[in-house]
């Protein structure tokens, strides 16, 4: 069966159906006629009567209210009748609008598609109200009849039943054109095109759009997708208008954020977060902070506003927050729940810096939050919102007190420099609280130690932040020190020496690397000096005792020859086995050994003129120069190869016999 043929088949139906409905209706108006006629001839014979006795004029008076009878009751069927008119012309009305809603809707078109289904329903409305009304006066026509007793009892039966089935009839009919028909196949059919030109709107998600609610689709696609939401909300389809709006609008935001390639995000316990390694989680952190921004200010800012502007007349406005709240609950709860577990992980001294990074992160959004979730629909996602920072505050909080036991907790965990230099967890620590220092992080550390204070007290914290931090970056500094002396008392009673050059080096590192830097601003520059710079001279002055003390005592007693041999075997220790980085510190070193050496042992040749053959102090302080150069043996003593005690000792450039 053809198109053409099967339109016809429904045209027939339909008009089969407005002739069945006619047919019911003219049997009352032929009912209606019937009692217009027995009532005509009962005024007939009024008539005669009076005629006969028009003699009597007192006794024509009961007839006389016959004829006011008469005429009340035909009034009374006049006005039953009147609707009925308009009704049969709502009835051809319906009919020629459901022909041209059959046909199928294109985009062009398709706002006066949707006018002609609200013309439509309209029009089936009209018939509803046209067919109560007819029969409210058809009921009154009758009850009419039966209250004067202008026909007899089998007439107003007849009326009444026909009446009662036409109820029947015209409730039914008016049911199918609502509900099933051409109406329904229309809504179907706007159903379609609604979800179809959902999924046609996209987000340019290639960068954020500076306007305060970006907007998605053009202004006539929003119109539509207006006037097709009222008019499915108007035909009973609002269930199913919402759900159409929210699974596509989800499937279109989310989406675009997979553009981002966020897979990061599949990963979000607590367990998996410590698994991963650390240059993956600093990047993870990173893509996190730009993902969310853009997810809040662009697509689901974007997102609010075609709710509003597609849903906003709905419901008096009551609906269209509630659409949205379940179309960026989800999208943001993937986001918080990897905050959430970045917060809950283990608490490593690295991750402080990304930790505060995030916390700035959720500052910076928060009054774009706000204003794009400012529904009591979405109050869940602030109120997440706020949660994910207080654990952020807790997180860093935890880091950083943890850091200080973590410094004093490394004391057994590797054997201290071998020869002299400084630790690698000092290094660090110094760089990692002169990063902390820094006008980027100090203000906001000071802030998370302030309102970490302020719950631990339970009420509103008095402390001044930059105190808390003060004092905070005092302990750390304090267990940086106190680690310093545990790994020098793991030195051997060998390597007496090489610890104190560990201490010296390891001081003086914190001296001048913090020396000028916010953190020796925040802690105290005098406090620093006072505290590093003494300990680092102190060290200088034990190692200066150990190493070169006994050689002096040498000289001392006039033992020249242990005096040489000591010199002999520092020289090549210094070379081989000790490390001052430092190259001002070196210098320093060389000028305070060469000051007490040479002094001494200048001050011994001067005592014994007497003795020959005894290297000048020039030679002595210029080999006393070549201190921490690395490479080669001990050169002030070099035998020759078959000469024995006492044999001669090499200086630079001349010989000289003991």
């Amino acid at each position: 069966m053809g198109p053409a043929t099967a339109g016809y088949y429904e045209d027939a139906t339909s008009l089969s159906k407005l002739l069945a409905s006619r047919c019911a209706i003219s049997a009352i108006l032929s009912a209606s006629l019937e009692a217009e006629t027995a009532i005509s001839a009962f005024g007939g014979r009024l008539s005669a009567r009076n005629a006969s006795v028009s003699t009597f004029s007192d006794s024509a008076a009961p007839f006389h209210s016959q004829a006011i009878a008469e005429r009340a009751l035909h009034a009374r069927i006049d006005r039953a009748l009147a609707p009925s008119l308009p009704l049969l012309r709502s009835f051809s009305l319906v009919a020629s609008l459901q022909r041209d809603v059959s046909l199928s809707p294109s985009g062009d078109d398709l706002l006066d598609y949707v006018a002609l289904v609200d013309r439509l329903r309209a029009a089936i409305d009209a018939i509803a109200a046209g067919c109560d009304e007819a029969v409210r006066r058809l009921q009154e026509a009758v009850e009419f009849l039966s209250r004067t007793k202008a026909t007899d009892r089998r007439r107003i039966r007849r009326l009444t039943e026909t009446l009662a089935a036409l109820k029947l009839i015209y409730e039914k009919e008016i049911e199918e054109m609502r509900f099933e028909g051409a109406l329904d196949e229309a809504l179907l059919s706007l159903q379609d095109q609604y979800e179809e030109l959902l999924l046609r709107i996209k987000h340019p998600i290639s960068e954020i759009d500076g306007e305060d609610f970006p907007r998605l689709g053009s202004d006539p696609e929003v119109e539509i997708l207006r006037r097709i939401s009222e008019t499915l909300a108007a035909n009973d389809c609002l269930d199913i208008c919402v759900d159409i709006f929210i699974k596509t609008r989800y499937r279109r935001a989310a989406k675009a954020l997979m553009r981002l390639n966020p897979e990061y995000l599949k990963t979000y316990t607590p367990d998996e977060i410590d698994a991963m390694e650390w240059e993956s989680l600093e990047s993870a952190i990173a893509l996190w902070i730009d993902h969310l921004e853009m997810a809040v200010s662009s697509v689901l800012a974007a997102e609010r506003h075609l709710c509003f502007t597609t849903l906003g007349c709905i419901m008096g406005g009551a609906l269209w927050p509630e659409c949205f709240a379940k179309i960026a609950d989800k999208i943001m709860a993937v986001f918080f729940r990897f905050g959430e577990g970045v917060a809950r992980a283990a608490a490593e001294p690295q991750s402080l810096f990304k930790l505060l990074d995030m916390l700035v992160a959720l500052d910076r959004l928060r009054p774009r939050l706000d204003a794009v979730f400012d529904s009591d629909a979405s109050a869940g996602v602030r109120a997440r919102h706020r949660e994910l920072q207080k654990l952020l505050v807790h997180a860093a909080a935890k880091v950083f007190y943890e850091f200080a036991l973590q410094i004093e907790g490394d004391y057994g965990c590797a054997p201290p420099p071998a020869d002299g230099s400084v630790p690698k967890l000092i290094r660090y620590s110094i760089n990692y609280l002169k990063c902390l220092a820094a006008p980027g992080y100090a203000a906001l550390m000071a802030r998370v130690l302030q309102t970490k204070h302020a719950w631990e007290a339970g009420e509103l914290s008095t402390s001044d932040a930059h105190v808390l931090l003060r004092e905070a970056l005092s302990n750390v500094l304090g267990a940086v020190q106190r680690h310093v002396e545990a790994k020098r008392s793991m030195y051997n009673i060998k390597s007496i020496v090489t610890s104190h050059i560990m201490a010296m080096n390891s001081y003086w590192y914190v001296y001048m690397r913090t020396r000028g830097s916010e953190l020796a601003k925040l802690v105290g520059e005098e406090t620093m000096k006072a505290r590093y710079k003494t300990a680092a001279e102190e060290a200088a002055w034990a190692y200066q005792e150990e190493a070169w003390g006994p050689l002096v005592r040498f000289l001392e007693m006039g033992k020249v020859e242990l005096f040489m041999e000591g010199v002999d075997e520092n020289l090549r220790r210094h070379r081989k086995e000790y490390s001052v980085p430092d190259e001002d510190l070196r210098e320093q070193i060389k000028e305070a050994v060469g000051k007490k050496v040479v002094a001494a042992y200048a001050g011994f040749l001067h005592a014994n003129a007497k003795t020959a053959a005894l290297l000048p102090p020039e030679s002595v302080e210029e080999l006393v120069s070549q201190l921490f150069e690395g490479g080669g043996e001990g050169r002030l003593r070099k035998r020759e190869e078959k000469s024995s005690w006492p044999g001669r000792i090499h200086g630079r450039g001349r010989a000289v016999d003991l």
